[in-house]
């Protein structure tokens, strides 16, 4: 039985890396994409000698003129088809705010965070068999996006932008993909925050515990098999979309 095919972009490192060590742990073979290089961390690399998983890399700047349709072009041709599904995690970060947004940086972040992943989908439509299975696209956000700060201005209205294609690429695209989102909170915190910082913060959110990389890619994990659901948006951040945070959470909890 051939392997169902995933595309995970920053997947190489991360929390894109734990996606694919999920994905690999439950049968998918793998394309990896990187932007600078294509090489899997340490960790997801024992993952997938572990799993035996059907893999391959493919570096592409996703701030180059046609990066996404080069992309698909090039899993296309190695794997001989289409994804099944595709995880839109590649993304930039920036720190400007109202009295610091450049033109450029804004540019840059709506490019990464919001274009490639919107044409990545549609690059994926446009290839895939008429008579298959719909395949599945799933939109890595942010939590921010129901209650933005002013902090990271460009990267929280890129992802915002994203967020607004999930319900309007699940209709224009639902006769052959479905089109979801997973939006965590504050995960993978090392070199970041201060001990106190961090528990301090912890004590916030709702249901007192942050993400891990593993919780997001369990909800990646179901919504790849859930057919029966398009067009929404899992929050995976301890409940921190409950409540409103006036700055980033690395300016929080200091005290």
């Amino acid at each position: 039985m051939t392997r169902p095919l995933a595309l995970v972009t920053g997947g190489v490192k991360r929390v894109g890396a734990a996606i694919a060590a999920r994905l690999a742990d439950v049968g998918y073979a793998l394309a990896l994409h990187g932007n600078s290089d294509a090489i899997p961390d340490e960790q997801l690399t024992a993952r997938l000698q572990e799993t035996g998983c059907i893999w391959s890399g493919f570096q592409q700047d996703f701030l180059d003129e046609g990066a996404a349709e080069a992309l698909m072009d090039a899993v296309v041709g190695h794997f001989g088809r289409t994804p099944d599904l595709v995880i839109n995690s590649a993304s930039i970060f920036g720190q400007d705010n109202v009295g610091q947004i450049l033109e450029k940086d804004l540019q840059a972040h709506f490019r990464v965070n919001s274009l490639v992943p919107v044409l990545l989908t549609t690059a994926l439509h446009h290839r895939r068999p008429e008579n298959s299975e719909r395949a599945c696209v799933i939109h890595v956000l942010d939590q921010r996006i129901r209650n933005p700060n002013q902090d990271q201005l460009s990267y929280t209205l890129s992802k915002q932008a994203l967020a607004g294609s999930v319900r309007s690429l699940a209709v224009a695209c639902a006769d052959r993909i479905r089109v979801n989102g997973v939006a965590p909170g504050l995960t993978l915190t090392a070199g970041e925050y201060g001990a106190d910082q961090l528990a301090n913060i912890t004590a916030m959110m709702p249901l007192e515990r942050l993400p891990d990389p593993e919780d997001i890619a369990d909800a990646i994990v179901y919504l790849a098999g859930a057919n029966a659901v398009t067009g929404q948006i899992i929050y995976v951040d301890g409940g921190a979309s409950l409540k409103g945070f006036d700055r980033d959470f690395v300016h929080l909890g200091k005290d």
